[in-house]
């Protein structure tokens, strides 16, 4: 997870180019247990310069600076999810200087009956989102700094006092974004611009004192910054501690890092790119299946063009196929103009020069009746038939014998099938429609079918 303090939008706003302004990051990997994680990378640097880090980390967190993000804190009534995110913008329309329709209204948890709500402008945060899905951010988050920055602890070298209110500061050039955490569900945030002449710690402390004017400060610091701030809050202006209370002693000055960030931030809910409708879950990670979507469509390419070449070639002996029976038939009948389909002309013909020559044909009326009459007669004997002869008449039409003969049972048929495919022939039960149109099908027969297998 790549976690990256940003600048105010006043700070950017001022920057000739706010990509280049430095801005601290940590790189870290969470482990199993809670709160646990490991920071391998962290410094300060322009955000063209995380591009590579952004783009393959695999969440990245913008801690977004206090000033630009207002914690209210607004009494709701039970809604469901949808009907909280539609009514928002109204509940938080009185205490918005702007038109909510401009703004990212999202809620967060509920403290003795008023629930945390987080308001930044959507320009703002809309041009963060598009700036990181442009370096290549898998999964975004944008979080409040202020509800981040956690309450100081009981850490070596560390002695607050009760009641105190956690401060942090970031510079930029001639900025200052300072960073306080009120209570559990309050913070704010204050952007300050100070003279190249004067000193950035002592403007800090001043506005510190104005916003805080009695209660006990932890302030943290870069850890180059210490002393100064230090040196700062001790020598506090005497007409400054008269009207906002006694500076020094008040402000605990400490050494800021990533670790305290990082644990403020897990425990964060208020998910500001969830108002902007963008998906922030866990998104599929494509890259490592570049190689075997590559892969894949390259073994389709090659099979496509297997297939094409090999459609080409069975194609290409289709047609030499075809010229040659066209040729044998031209050469076998020059007369013939129209040839449509060789193979079939050619067998027409020859049925047709048989039937001249005084050979019957195997359809003909007289080869099925002979070859059924040899079948007939073979099986007869051993039907041991009592009753009269069971063939009622006979009809030759479409090439075909049709038998109607009584009832005999499947016995008699399948021997006479089977002595009829002895002789090319196939037996079938015509109980057709044409059959019916002719009479043939009556109550007590059965019509049989004999042609020929060819």
């Amino acid at each position: 997870t790549l976690y990256i303090r940003l600048p105010s939008k006043a700070a950017a706003e001022n920057a000739p180019d706010w990509l280049a302004m430095p801005c601290p990051f940590a790189l870290g990997t969470h482990g199993k247990l809670p709160n646990s994680v490991t920071i391998g990378r962290q410094g300060v640097a322009a955000l063209q310069e995380l591009s590579g880090t952004i783009g393959t980390a695999q969440r990245v967190v913008l801690l977004l600076a206090a000033s630009d993000v207002s914690l209210l804190q607004v009494k709701i009534p039970p809604l469901s999810a949808a009907r909280l995110k539609a009514a928002l913008p109204n509940l938080v329309e009185d205490q918005l200087l702007g038109d909510p329709a401009d703004c990212v209204v999202v809620a967060g948890g509920t403290s003795d009956g008023l629930r945390t709500v987080a308001v930044v402008q959507r320009a703002w945060l809309d041009k963060l989102a598009k700036t990181m899905n442009t370096f290549g951010a898998r999964r975004l988050t944008a979080l409040p700094a202020s509800v981040c920055l956690p309450f100081p602890s009981d850490q070596p070298g560390q002695t607050v006092q009760p009641g105190c209110v956690t401060a942090a500061i970031n510079e930029w050039n001639t900025h200052v974004d300072i960073t306080l955490r009120l209570t559990e569900q309050n913070g704010v945030g204050l952007a300050i611009s100070h003279e190249q002449n004067e000193s950035a710690a002592h403007e800090t402390i001043r506005a510190l004192g104005v916003i805080v004017p009695e209660a006990p400060i932890a302030l943290y610091v870069p850890h180059s910054l210490v002393q100064t701030y230090q040196d700062a809050a001790n020598q506090a202006c005497p007409e400054h501690s008269r009207r906002v209370g006694e500076l020094n002693g008040r402000v605990s000055v400490f050494a800021d890092n990533w670790s305290r960030w990082i644990a403020g931030a897990h425990s964060v809910t208020l998910d500001l790119m969830a108002g902007m409708g963008t998906g922030t879950g866990p998104a599929l990670d494509w890259r490592p299946w570049r190689w075997p979507l590559a892969l894949g469509c390259a073994i389709l390419v090659i099979n496509a063009a297997a297939l094409n070449i090999e459609w080409w070639r069975m194609k290409s002996e289709a047609a030499t196929l075809r010229a040659t029976m066209v040729q044998v038939y031209k050469s076998a009948y020059p007369n013939e103009t129209v040839i449509i389909d060789p193979v079939a002309q050619m067998q027409q013909k020859i049925a047709a020069a048989k039937h001249n020559s005084g050979m019957a044909a195997p359809d003909d009326f007289t080869a099925l009746t002979a070859a059924f009459g040899e079948a007939w007669s073979k099986i007869m004997p051993s039907a041991n038939l009592t009753a009269p002869n069971p063939i009622v008449a006979l009809e030759y039409r479409e090439h075909s014998l049709f038998v109607r003969l009584r009832q005999t049972g499947d016995s008699l048929k399948q021997q006479l099938s089977a002595e009829l495919a002895k002789r090319g022939l196939s037996l079938t039960h015509a109980a057709t429609q044409a059959a019916l149109e002719s009479g043939s099908e009556k109550s007590g027969t059965a019509t049989w079918q004999i042609r020929s297998a060819k």
